[in-house]
């Protein structure tokens, strides 16, 4: 079978989208399907072109067995609302004239961001083919959420797009629960929506000794390390922890933070003005780094701005956290929240709430081991291989 998938995001870039694509399409090759996946050049996010590679109309290379085809896209760093749109807008063109020429049985398009999806339908309709919506976050509602744009008439109208490629697709795959429940209360028919939850590659991710290089060039040496990675953007509140992490007065605790984003440069200018001594703010690292970085972790923070729209999705940098033995430091409520004390694999703590914070900070200090069991048994249940055949199952029926 010919499998054509769309993902704005694709390795060597390190997010969410780009890890979820490459993993599921790459246990797809082994099990025999076809796989092309087209793609910008990587340059999330930072907006700067990654070394080796080069902002052309067309071109092509193989990551283990997948035909990857990166086309042009208009680049920019992940902020700014008109630079953005136009390379949202800019990638779903492009997709959409690449897909024209490659033979397939089945398409599909991952979502956000909405002009992706749009590639994805149009294509389905020319070529006669059936088209699978995968929806990774509920878009536009996340754009309100994070205050990136306000209700309008132009929300209003990716509103409407939105539903009208839900009733379009063949099906739609959504990665939480509470996703599914909200597309059936807009009226999308039950049968056709398939939750695959997120999960990582337990082959990649695995408990290892803490990488003793890196602590010492970092300086962190018997330190109790609270580390972030990923992206630093308007969704994850991190500004909340830097004040926070101000008023704990424990010399032991390190926080760590690694990855770049639209609020990096606020973050480290907000972090100099607070003067705290407890906080360490690191560039990002590379994909083949990031076990190493995580190695060094006693626990991982999770943390979402405070908002309903939130307490629906599960943050994917849960399960790769876990799978390394590393329990969550959890400030996101609802579907979140309900796993992590489900499988007792961290603590959750009320988004932006200071005090309960502090806390919560000092219990799991205190009490680590507690949670170690949890982590192994969640990362089983979210092996990213046996996700992955889930969701070839689905494609292969539809086709």
């Amino acid at each position: 079978m010919k499998i054509l998938f769309l993902s704005d995001n694709f390795p060597p870039e390190v997010n969410a989208p780009a890890n979820r694509t490459y993993e599921h399409c790459k246990e797809w090759v082994k099990q025999g399907e076809e796989v092309t996946v087209i793609t910008c050049v990587p340059n999330f996010p930072k907006g700067k072109v990654f070394n080796g590679y080069k902002n052309k109309l067309y071109q092509t290379e193989w990551i283990d067995g997948i035909k990857v085809i990166r086309v042009w896209s208009f680049i920019s760093a992940n902020k700014g609302k008109v630079k953005r749109i136009l390379d949202y807008v800019s990638y779903g063109v492009m997709s959409f004239f690449a897909g024209l020429f490659c033979k397939t049985d089945i398409i599909i398009a991952t979502s956000p961001q909405i002009f992706t999806a749009l590639s994805g339908r149009w294509l389905s309709l020319i070529k006669r083919k059936p088209w699978i919506m995968e929806v990774r976050d509920i878009w536009p509602e996340s754009i309100v959420a994070v205050g990136a744009m306000k209700k309008s008439i132009v929300i209003r109208l990716f509103e409407w797009l939105e539903k009208r490629l839900y009733k379009s697709a063949d099906k739609v795959v959504v990665v939480t629960d509470s996703f599914k429940s909200d597309l059936i209360k807009k009226g999308i028919d039950n049968d056709k929506v398939y939750v695959i939850k997120n999960g990582a590659d337990l082959s990649t991710f695995y408990p290892q000794e803490k990488n003793q290089t890196i602590l010492k060039q970092l300086g962190l040496e018997n330190k109790f390390i609270i580390g972030y990675l990923g992206t630093h953007g308007m969704a994850h509140r991190l500004d909340f922890i830097l004040n926070a992490a101000s008023k704990i007065s424990d010399p032991s605790i390190q926080f760590l933070f690694i990855g770049n984003g639209a609020e990096k440069e606020n973050l480290v200018q907000h972090n100099l003005e607070l003067k705290n001594i407890n906080v360490l703010m690191h560039p990002s690292v590379t994909k083949c780094q990031v076990q190493d970085y995580i190695s060094i972790l006693d626990v991982a923070l999770v943390n979402l701005k405070k908002s309903d729209t939130f307490k629906q999705v599960i943050p994917s940098k849960i399960f790769e956290n876990v799978s390394m033995g590393k329990p969550i430091l959890l400030g996101v409520d609802g579907e979140s929240r309900t796993m992590i004390e489900n499988y007792q694999a961290g603590v959750f703590f009320e988004p932006e709430n200071m005090y309960d914070f502090i806390t919560k900070v000092e219990w799991i200090k205190n009490n680590l081991t507690e949670y170690k069991q949890g982590c192994s048994n969640l990362a089983k249940d979210y092996n990213r291989k046996h996700l992955a055949h889930e969701m070839l199952n689905i494609i292969r029926n539809e086709k």
